[in-house]
């Protein structure tokens, strides 16, 4: 045992003389090395980063949510005569174990005034439980309650975008008074610019107790739609299937569709990673071409070196002690490429996100180890063939030559 690792210790010190003797050649033949794993490392950074991206776009939007919605489809021509929609089905369903919140909508659109200033408006009739169903973040005031619902009070809460525009300069909102159509109505909070969908929303919002905008903007007691926001412990499948089921008995026929936000969420996910894995399967084939580029150099360096060989088994040296050389020449090729390589892949990384704060690529540490592994199995697949040449040669040839 000592002696083979004796043997090992002088291999690999002679792999280390012979890529210093060749410094030009070594760093050439490292280059797709480099390059190879660069390029995977950085593919699959950019991979997650676009996974936590898509994933951020959806919870702005209230992940893992059931939205109910009157009709067969949205674009259904008989939805608006569908009046079954109610908010005794809310009430039902916030009973229900698999909720974790629930919350009525109704909707109009109208024209918010604040002095000379006007502007086209969505009014949203909502429950008090609506922003934490969808994550809206306040960003200063406060929302309403259920008490401000259970008593029609005309509390608002605005968005920013309808703030910038009633209110330019900065103007304190809070505690004024705007009329939405003919209804005067108190600014209470003004919600943060939310995400929708891939970009920020521009429309103009205002959110009032769903009560008020029932009596005061409608004269309707349907519903819109409703939203749950199922449990974190519960899968939405489950809940979805619970949430048919309950409604087809309270209704006694199918009026109703039902949007299941998570299903937007893991076919996002599940094309974010298929496009990942895409893109890092055609960054492989540049470590493909790097592993060919250390074989075709360990070649050359056989030949270069074929007297350097027929010495060494002319006096005694075994074909294995050729064969370890040649071989851990090409392991410490590859795998000093692959440092460089993923160095070089988190330079790229760090400047990336300098120059990209609203997206950044995230590095796996599993990556980066992988990284490692497949530079050492390039090296043993690559410099197999050069080493066992080298390895085979006759010595009385090797000195001829």
């Amino acid at each position: 045992l000592a002696a083979r690792i004796d043997g090992l210790r002088e291999a690999f010190v002679m792999a280390l003389v012979s890529m210093n003797a060749h410094r030009l050649r070594s760093v050439l033949t490292m280059l797709g090395i480099i390059i190879g794993i660069a390029s995977v490392v950085c593919m699959v950074a950019l991979g997650q980063g676009s996974r936590q991206r898509v994933l951020a776009n959806i919870s702005g939007l209230g992940t893992n949510t059931l939205e109910i919605f009157p009709g067969t489809s949205f674009g259904d021509v008989r939805s608006g005569k569908i009046k079954t929609l109610v908010v005794g089905d809310a009430r039902a369903l916030e009973a229900e174990a698999y909720a974790a919140a629930v919350t009525p909508t109704v909707s109009t659109s109208s024209t918010a005034r604040y002095r000379s200033i006007e502007a086209s408006v969505m009014v949203n009739g909502v429950g008090d439980r609506y922003f934490a169903v969808k994550g809206t973040k306040l960003r200063e005031g406060r929302f309403f309650d259920a008490d401000s619902v259970r008593r029609l009070t005309q509390d608002v809460v605005i968005d920013e975008n309808t703030a910038e525009r009633l209110f330019p300069g900065g103007a304190g909102a809070i505690g004024q008074v705007i009329l939405i159509g003919s209804v005067p109505c108190r600014i209470v909070g003004v919600a943060a610019r939310q995400q929708s969908g891939f970009g920020s929303s521009q429309n103009l919002s205002v959110f009032l107790p769903y009560t008020t905008v029932q009596a005061r903007f409608l004269g309707d007691a349907s519903l819109r739609s409703i939203t749950v926001r199922v449990s974190d412990d519960v899968a939405s499948e489950v809940a979805l299937a619970a949430v048919t089921q309950l409604l087809l008995q309270r209704h006694g026929r199918k009026d109703f569709f039902i949007l299941n936000t998570d299903d937007i969420r893991q076919t996002l996910t599940q094309t974010t990673e298929t496009l990942t894995l895409l893109i890092a399967s055609i960054a492989v084939i540049s470590l493909v071409v790097g592993g060919i580029g250390v074989m075709n150099i360990m070649l050359v360096s056989v030949v270069e070196r074929t007297g350097e060989i027929g010495v060494r088994l002319a006096v005694g040296g075994r074909r294995r002690d050729i064969l370890q050389q040649f071989l851990i020449e090409a392991v410490l090729i590859s795998l000093f490429g692959g440092v460089i390589g993923v160095v070089t892949a988190l330079a790229i990384g760090v400047a990336f996100n300098a120059l990209s704060p609203s997206f950044s690529l995230i590095y796996s540490p599993a990556s980066i180890v992988l990284a490692f592994v497949f530079s050492m199995l390039i090296g043993l697949v690559f410099g197999y063939l050069p080493a066992r040449s080298a390895a085979r040669l006759d010595p009385v040839a090797a000195l001829a030559r």
